[in-house]
């Protein structure tokens, strides 16, 4: 006989509450109505329920574990890579909200904790007051009706709760996306084969093998000599049959390469591959401390072992566009371009550590510079209102092994949060915003910080271009002027900014005629050009630092020009973002004059955009 079970239903449930003994049946559902709702609490889903809030929209952020991060968090530990491996060896970093957790992460957690990030970013999250943030609960079906999510069910473990979410518009942010396939959004499993999309590093047929999980591992030294015997389930790493990209050493950080990966259901195999794989990475750090080979391993210990597998890939879900490999290398311009990748082409063997004879990966090709990720890639193109952003977009699964870093996840949901919003400002759909507001959803990407290469900022709001002299108090390098061409950043070796000589130092915007003005807005220099992501084993070189950029603007002021006289209008002190905002009521001058006390470290202060608006 078939039974349908009823979550809600606890009539066999009897309470019976000792001292008072008051006997009641506990409730244990909730629904929850909102704009907005994002499954998924991981870098990407952070930056989706952000997005959208701040653009103006109420948002349900939910996450499976008790804390945000996804394969970034304690539970996993894997590094926030984005545009980190570029031919240039230099990063092309993300900004925008990303780059704000980032710097945040620098201020309050510098001795590089991994459990204090976790808290970085639940800081992050909560300071936002239209974002609710619902933690240890998983979506497990979406109700749809006429190709319309109209709610999501919820299961929260730690209250035995079954919450129903209902929101207009709704962004799939989980990596598996169970949310997304109950809802019936069609998607992919498996790797295409070459002639669909015209990919040479895609195997001649289509097959079913997906990129695989990882367990990691960390280690210290004690000091002193430290033995070691390996537990019973550990699985004997035979060295002699492995390809010599599996390295050993550095050992500390763990081996990403312990991994495991499917030619079938990559998700319903998932707790029989962790006992695997624990058993793999023991047997790896058995071959460390047990083989001779590593004497420097002798005064080690295991510090740190995951229990959570980091997986790389399972459903691909289809937009109405599907990013492929010559995309990327071909470097195509994309008409609805909202963010940008370029870690390399690094798909990983179809067997993982099963498979030792390939090397781990065969990072295919390095990319020389960035490339555009289309908006049309971001939502379902069969589920009317339906979102996402990280590993589960509308891509190849050769695209995927670049994408899928969390740098370039993150920067792809701050696009579909931004586009969520507008959504729900223009009461439309996805389809929509991509076919007809697609400009208006870039030049608010722009506005915020986010990054489009090749695509300079034009918002026809915006005063600072209008201004009949822009003016500095010195000059190092770039040019003033350059403050009002739209891009962001030193592009593609062209110069777009404007450097102090020295400090204080003075940026002058005037007009003949009054205009009226409620806020400004500055992006100073962070120094794309260095990682700042947190690293389990610190560096500090060419590519990384540990350290605050000593490039930030650390204070600043700001004075507008009223009725022929300068009126201060507050100084920033200790400031922490790349983007400076300054709001205040609405008042007409005929000038601002923009102050730079202080940066962090550096002697003098480099800016790239200076905006203005009524």
């Amino acid at each position: 006989m078939k039974h349908i079970v009823d979550l809600t239903d606890r009539s066999s449930d009897n309470w019976i509450q000792m001292g008072s003994d008051e006997k009641r049946t506990p409730k244990r559902d909730k629904a929850i109505i909102t704009q907005v709702v994002v499954i998924g609490g991981g870098m990407a889903g952070i930056c989706a329920a952000v997005a959208a809030a701040r653009n103006g929209s109420r948002v349900v952020l939910v996450q499976d574990r008790p804390v945000l991060g996804g394969n970034a968090s304690s539970e996993i530990r894997v590094i926030v890579h984005g545009v980190t491996k570029l031919k240039s060896g230099l990063p092309e970093r993300e900004t925008g909200i990303l780059e704000e957790i980032l710097l945040l992460n620098r201020f309050y957690n510098e001795q590089h904790s991994f459990t204090v990030w976790d808290h970085v970013l639940y800081d992050f999250v909560t300071r936002e007051p239209n974002i609710t943030l619902i933690l240890n609960t998983q979506c497990v079906r979406a109700i749809t009706v006429d190709s319309t999510i109209e709610s999501v069910l919820c299961w929260q473990l730690s209250t035995e709760t079954l919450l129903t979410i209902q929101g207009e518009q709704v962004i799939d942010c989980s990596g598996d996306g169970l949310m997304a396939a109950t809802a019936g959004a069609i998607y992919r499993t498996g790797r295409e084969g070459k002639e669909e999309f015209n990919e040479k590093y895609a195997p001649d047929e289509p097959d079913g093998w997906q990129m695989g999980a990882t367990i990691l591992l960390s280690s210290k030294d004690m000091g002193k000599p430290m033995p070691y015997k390996a537990p019973p389930f550990s699985i004997k790493f035979d060295a002699d049959k492995t390809h010599p990209d599996r390295k050993i050493i550095p050992f500390v950080e763990g081996f990403w390469w312990v991994e495991v990966g499917s030619n079938d259901d990559i998700i319903a195999d998932a707790e029989v591959d962790m006992h695997r794989l624990m058993g793999f990475a023991y047997g790896v750090w058995d071959y460390v401390k047990n083989s001779g080979k590593f004497p420097e391993a002798d005064t080690f210990v295991l510090d740190w072992v995951g229990s959570l597998p980091g997986r790389r890939e399972s459903r691909r879900f289809m937009g109405d566009y599907i990013l492929s490999e010559p995309d990327q290398i071909n470097h195509k311009i994309h008409e609805d371009a909202v963010a940008f990748g370029g870690w390399p082409l690094d798909e990983h063997n179809p067997g993982g550590i099963e498979n030792l004879a390939e090397p781990p990966s065969f990072w295919h090709e390095h990319f020389e510079k960035v490339y555009q990720i289309p908006f049309k890639s971001l939502y379902s193109k069969n589920i009317t209102n339906l979102l996402f952003a990280g590993r589960n977009v509308s891509q190849t699964h050769v695209a995927l092994s670049s994408s899928r870093v969390m740098g370039t996840c993150a920067v792809m949901g701050q696009a579909v949060g931004t586009a969520a919003a507008l959504c729900i400002k223009k009461n439309v759909n996805p389809r929509t915003i991509a076919n007809q507001h697609i400009v208006e959803l870039q030049e608010q990407l722009l506005r915020d910080d986010a990054y489009i290469p090749e695509r300079p900022a034009n918002d026809a709001l915006d005063l600072a271009k209008t201004a009949d002299k822009i003016y500095a108090s010195s000059i190092s390098s770039g040019d003033v002027n350059l403050l009002v061409d739209g891009v962001p950043r030193d592009e593609l070796g062209e110069t777009h900014h404007w450097q102090s000589n020295g400090l204080n130092a003075e940026v002058v915007f005037e007009w003949h005629n009054p205009i009226a003005l409620k806020s400004v807005e500055i992006k100073c220099d962070t120094n794309v050009k260095k990682n700042i992501m947190m690293l389990k084993n610190t560096r500090e070189n060419q590519a990384y630092t540990t350290i605050i950029p000593p490039e930030l603007l650390k204070s600043v002021s700001l004075e507008l020009k009223i009725d022929g006289e300068w009126v201060d209008y507050g100084t920033q002190d200790n400031n922490q973002k790349r983007l400076i905002k300054f709001n205040f009521e609405q008042v007409e001058i005929t000038a601002f004059r923009i102050t730079c006390h202080e940066t962090y470290g550096a002697k003098n202060v480099k800016l790239f955009e200076v905006r203005c608006y009524n």
